[in-house]
């Protein structure tokens, strides 16, 4: 009996890893997505061999044996994080108005699936809420009976949100020196390291001297609508990008290496949109345990840079 395919919109981002991606393509693989679109960067000119990999991940994500409209928005050249990332989503929601995205590290669990769908539908045109995480560095301190909380930083390791708020998205933080004079990130955040190391990334994004990435970015825009993210009570997403042939998460931290748990079904839904800032705290003192240009190179980048991710 042949399985239905999974009618909600699946994004991947790859580049030149061909153990992971095909890692990750398995696994949305086995939910059929009806639409499944790739965004791939190219190689760079200074690193020898990278062509041949990024032509074997490309290769991967074409052997899906189901129902499917492949999309792919393939890059001749290298346009890097930032720019790949950013032109990549575009493309995206210029096709489809809401979808599931996932990086070629990032692992789900096959529940992540059918909860961002359900979630994406629940919150469809509701402009309090950015988008739907997959996943949760801190379930250790989340003790909740519902299937999720809201949090002012959330987290983009597996994520689905809709077009309409990744038009709001600020790639130049817009309005950020006025915000910064008035000190409202004080009002966000109730520990002073938090507020200036989040006041100095925001300062290098804004003069184009911070790393080469997009979540940054995403956080801001975020942060300045008083917008909510949807984090699981449960780790969905297990992290397979820690090691050397990283772009940032070349050290191996225990705390953000988290295996993957099963969301319970039906979800229970939390009875207002209250965020939890006594978890988000939490990840802002995981995030902000390291000197901050340490965690620049590392890819906290992906907790510090993602950990609104």
């Amino acid at each position: 009996m042949q399985m239905d395919t999974f009618q909600t919109p699946v994004v991947m981002i790859v580049f030149n890893r061909p153990r992971t991606t095909r890692i990750v393509f398995d696994a949305i693989a086995k939910i059929r997505p009806a639409k499944f679109l790739v965004i791939a960067d190219g190689p760079r000119a200074n690193k020898p061999g990278e062509d041949e990999l990024c032509l074997q991940v490309r290769e991967i994500v074409k052997t899906f044996d189901w129902p499917c409209e492949l999309l792919t928005n393939f890059s001749h050249g290298n346009l890097g994080c930032q720019e790949r990332v950013i032109s990549g989503l575009d493309w995206a929601f210029s096709l489809v108005e809401e979808a599931i995205i996932l990086e070629d590290d990032c692992l789900p669990d096959a529940s992540f699936f059918p909860y961002c769908a359900e979630l994406l539908g629940r919150y469809r045109g509701d402009s309090r809420v950015a988008y739907v995480s997959g996943c949760n560095l801190v379930q250790q301190y989340t003790n909740t009976d519902d299937s999720y909380y809201f949090s002012q930083i959330g987290g983009i390791w597996g994520w689905a949100t809709w077009r309409s708020e990744w038009q709001r998205y600020d790639r130049h933080l817009i309005g950020w020196l006025k915000l910064r004079n008035e000190r409202k990130l004080a009002e966000i955040f109730d520990q002073p390291k938090a507020v200036a190391s989040w006041a100095r990334i925001f300062d290098l994004m804004y003069e184009n001297k911070g790393p080469d990435t997009w979540d940054y970015q995403w956080l801001y825009t975020n942060l300045k609508n008083n917008s909510l993210v949807i984090v699981p009570s449960v780790n969905l997403i297990s992290n397979l990008g820690f090691g050397e042939d990283a772009t940032h998460t070349t050290i191996e931290d225990a705390r953000f290496m988290l295996p993957a748990a099963k969301m319970e079904f039906p979800l229970k839904h939390p009875s207002s949109f209250i965020p939890s800032r006594s978890l988000d705290r939490r990840r802002v003192q995981d995030m902000f345990s390291q000197p901050l240009f340490q965690r620049l190179s590392i890819k906290l980048h992906r907790f510090a840079r993602r950990c609104f991710i």
